[in-house]
Order: C-alpha cells, then structure tokens, then sequence
C-alpha cells in the first residue's frame, strides 16, 4: 500500500475486543428454570483470533481482563487455541464481564441473554492504556462495532485506530450492530456507519444495515459505503455479496509490509456520546477527499451461495465466517474462495453446540473451496463434517 513506512508484521492478525465468561445452560429451558450452567468464553474479537489460530494462523488478542478468576479462565482458554495473549492487559479495579444464556435459537423470541458487563475491565480500554506496539504488529487489525459501544473511551480508541497513520496495518471491521449496548440508540448506528468508512475490510449483514441505516439491498449498502476496498454483505440463506477492487484490500493483507490507507474521512478527533462527523450537510455518507479514490477503480462484484447446513446451534456464525475469508484473504486467494472458506467455517461453528469449535483441516477445507458451482449448490454439511475427510491431515501455513 502507498503512502507508508514499509514494516515487518509479526502476527497475521491482531484482535482487539472484549471477551467474558460465557454460561451455557445444562438444558434447554427459561434462564429461571435451568439448574446449571457450563463454563465458555465468548467474544466476538477473540472468537476470531481463536479460529484463526486453530486453522495455523499467527493471532494476537489485545483485551483488558480483570485481576480475577474469570480473567484467569478467559487469558488461558483463548491461549490454548494458540492465541498470543501477551498484549492482555489486567485490571485490578474492575471484574470480567460474564454473561449467561439459554440454549434456544438467538432468533427466536424465547432466547434470552443476560450480561454482566457495565463498568468491566473492557469498558475501560482508551488510547491511552492498549498496546500501540501490538495492536499495529499484524498484517491485519481486526475490530467490531461492538467495542465502539462498550463507553465513550472506547469509542475514541476505534477512532484513532481507524485514522490514518504511516504503518497501519489493514483494517478489518465487523459492524455488529448490538442496538441494546448502545447508550443512545440514535447515535450508534451513525458511529458505525463512520467507522465502517474508514476502514479496508467490511462485514455487514443486509438485515443489520437495514436496522441500522435505513438502506435495502446489497447496491444501497456499497452506496452508502463507498471507501472500503472490500465490503462483504452477508445476506443469511441467501449467501453474500462482496464488493472489491483489485490492488486494494483485496490484496494488501497477502504481503509481509503493509500501510496507511490514505483515507481522509472529515472526523474529528474528539468524541461526545459517541455522535460521529464523518457526514455531509444533507447527512449523506461523503467520499474520499482525494479526488476519483473511491471511484477510481470498479467494484467486482462477487455473490456466493451458503451452504446448506444441519444447524445444531445458531450461535457464533458471523465471527466464524469473518475468520474464514481473513485466513483465505491472508492466503491470497481469489474473492469467490475467501467467501467458500468464510461459509465453510461458519458451517463448522453451527454444527457444535458452542461459539467455537475446530475448523476443518486446511486442505479438506480447499478441496470443498474448490467445488464447481453445481456441487457446491449441492453440498450439505452436518455435525461431524469436519472429521470426515482429511480430519488427520496436518495443518500448514503457507
């Protein structure tokens, strides 16, 4: 990328986020009802770092745990799936967040989640107490929406982290639209409409993007996110759509060096309750201040069908697919691949009862990447799918 002092990255991807303590219920049933609960982590960030790891990447979690048990359990389970958590910062003035939930379906009205997060060790990250050294270590920095909301401290820290600087790695947003952390829930979706902007690799899903902005379809959606080079539409049954052009994202995450983007964005540095800038007088989404940036090159546009899948548990799909297509992005692999592998690894999470589980081994994985399109339309995933093939084949980076 132009425009940057040229560095050597030593990890492949940079997490930074909130995780907690997840209880998982023993058995179906009202939060009231169930006797018991097993133990889980649970983060949208580090469940990123954490497939990323198992599929033989090299990943970094930066977060902020309290000096506690919980802390404890949470640095050593995300270290156990080969996450580096070295840049985890302890907290010995706030707790962990923790957070109990049913084992019914998220899209159904009979689940329920109750968190225990407000004032955790999390809320309190800030510019001012993360790892610079670390967070810009990667080929990629990895964020989502859902730390934006966490305070107002957090929020400045994912501005500065968007801005451009000489070195920035790229930057992969998820924008996790959570209406229920937001404080104010005018000014949320503005925020990460902002921040989404400023970055190189999108993940938003059409029913979010409608939640959030208003806007219908995969055309409204680019529209209204013009900058990133690659901006994926997840689309549900119907698969996703990505929008990306050549010499962009699409391909600077493939290389050892990586850079500022070059964005200019029209933010200001300093943030009240979360209300961003980033707008024109009549509130439409601007573009790149240097002139045909935006427009220079055309999108290609990429759709790719879901694959069909026994779901055993709808839980943990979007952190899954964002790993995939971050580890076929690291690769260097054509758009419609990174989508396969972003499907494939979300359909290893859905057939598990938990929010992670072991991704299938790399080359079982390319293999089904591989597919023509009439076989992949025909493919069906259940529980065990990623042990069926090649499950003892050893896992290479390359």
């Amino acid at each position: 990328m132009s425009g940057s002092a040229a560095r050597t990255a030593t990890a492949d991807v940079v997490c930074l986020g909130e995780s907690m303590v997840t209880f998982l219920p023993s058995q179906p049933g009202r939060l009231a009802d169930v006797p018991s609960f097993g133990r889980g982590i649970g983060g949208a960030e580090s469940n990123v770092a954490c497939a990323l790891a198992a599929a033989g990447h090299r990943t970094k979690w930066v977060g902020r745990v309290g000096a506690d048990g919980f802390g404890d359990h949470l640095v050593d389970a995300i270290a156990a799936y080969g996450v580096d958590t070295s840049a985890v910062r302890r907290d010995p003035d706030r707790p962990t967040g923790i957070y109990f939930r049913t084992a019914t379906d998220r899209a159904t009205d009979t689940h329920e989640v109750a968190y225990y997060r407000a004032g955790s060790a999390a809320s309190a990250m800030s510019p001012h107490n993360v790892p610079y050294e670390d967070l810009l270590s990667g080929r990629v920095l990895h964020l989502s929406g859902i730390t934006a909301a966490l305070s107002a401290d957090c929020l400045a820290l994912l501005h500065d982290l968007t801005a451009p600087r000489d070195g920035r790695p790229l930057v992969s947003f998820d924008v996790n639209h959570r209406p229920g952390l937001w404080r104010d829930g005018h000014a949320g979706p503005r925020v990460l409409l902002d921040l989404a902007r400023r970055c190189d690799l999108v993940f938003v899903g059409e029913d979010e993007a409608e939640e959030a902005w208003g806007v219908h379809g995969t055309e409204e959606i680019r529209a209204a996110l013009p900058e990133p080079d690659v901006l994926v539409v997840k689309r549900g049954a119907d698969g996703v759509t990505v929008f990306s052009r050549t010499g962009g994202a699409a391909h600077g995450a493939g290389h050892d060096t990586a850079g500022a983007t070059g964005h200019d964005t029209g933010v200001a540095a300093g943030h009240d309750a979360g209300v961003a800038a980033g707008h024109d007088a009549a509130g439409a989404p601007g573009h790149r201040a240097a002139e045909g940036a935006a427009g220079a090159a055309e999108d290609t546009v990429t759709t790719v069908p879901s694959l069909r899948v026994d779901v055993v548990a709808a839980v943990g799909a979007g952190d899954a697919f964002a790993a995939g297509f971050l580890s076929a992005t690291l690769r260097d692999l054509p758009v419609r691949d990174r989508a396969r592998h972003g499907h494939l690894m979300a359909a290893a999470v859905l057939t598990v009862p938990g929010d992670l589980t072991g991704p299938p081994p790399r080359a079982h994985a390319d293999r089904l990447a591989a597919l023509d399109d009439d076989a992949w339309g025909t493919l069906r995933l259940g529980p065990g799918w990623t042990l069926a093939a090649g499950a003892n084949e050893e896992v290479r980076v390359t």
